[in-house]
């Protein structure tokens, strides 16, 4: 039983070590399995959830659900990172599929906003605002 528990802690670390050399990345399940895989130390799909899902409920790692049909990301953020950054909204593009972080004063305008004057708190690990980003944007204009 010794071994298992052994086990569970390389593996956990491993997962760790990944998700702090990607800070700032969103990563997924499958992306974190086919990592390990490629390095020649397979993981389970369970055991990566179980672990992304033990690091959020600790506060090192955040979980963002897009949509319904996108499985869920995850991200090293420990709380001391977004309590020193203030919030953090999320923009995905449309055509691209990329879901980056904007860390903007005129947001949480926004965001205070909403709350003094329409009684309504944004969740920003929540939030998500859609549309197309820089890079795609230049490629449809080159194309036109």
């Amino acid at each position: 039983m010794g071994d298992k528990g052994q086990y569970k802690t390389r593996q956990r670390e491993e997962v760790l070590s990944y998700l702090r050399s990607a800070a700032g990345q969103h990563v997924t399940a499958n992306d974190l399995c086919s990592y390990f895989k490629l390095q020649g130390r397979p993981m389970g799909t369970a055991t990566v959830y179980r672990q992304l899902e033990r690091m959020v409920d600790e506060g090192l790692v955040s979980k963002y659900i897009i949509d319904a049909n996108t499985p869920a990301c995850f991200e090293y953020t420990p709380r001391e990172s977004h309590v020193n950054e203030g919030q953090c909204f999320h923009c995905r593009c449309e055509v691209c599929g990329t879901l980056f972080h904007i860390h903007c004063d005129e947001l949480e305008c926004l965001s205070g906003h909403l709350s003094a004057e329409h009684g309504f708190t944004i969740d920003p690990l929540r939030t998500v605002f859609y549309g197309v980003c820089g890079e795609c944007r230049r490629r449809e204009e080159a194309d036109e």
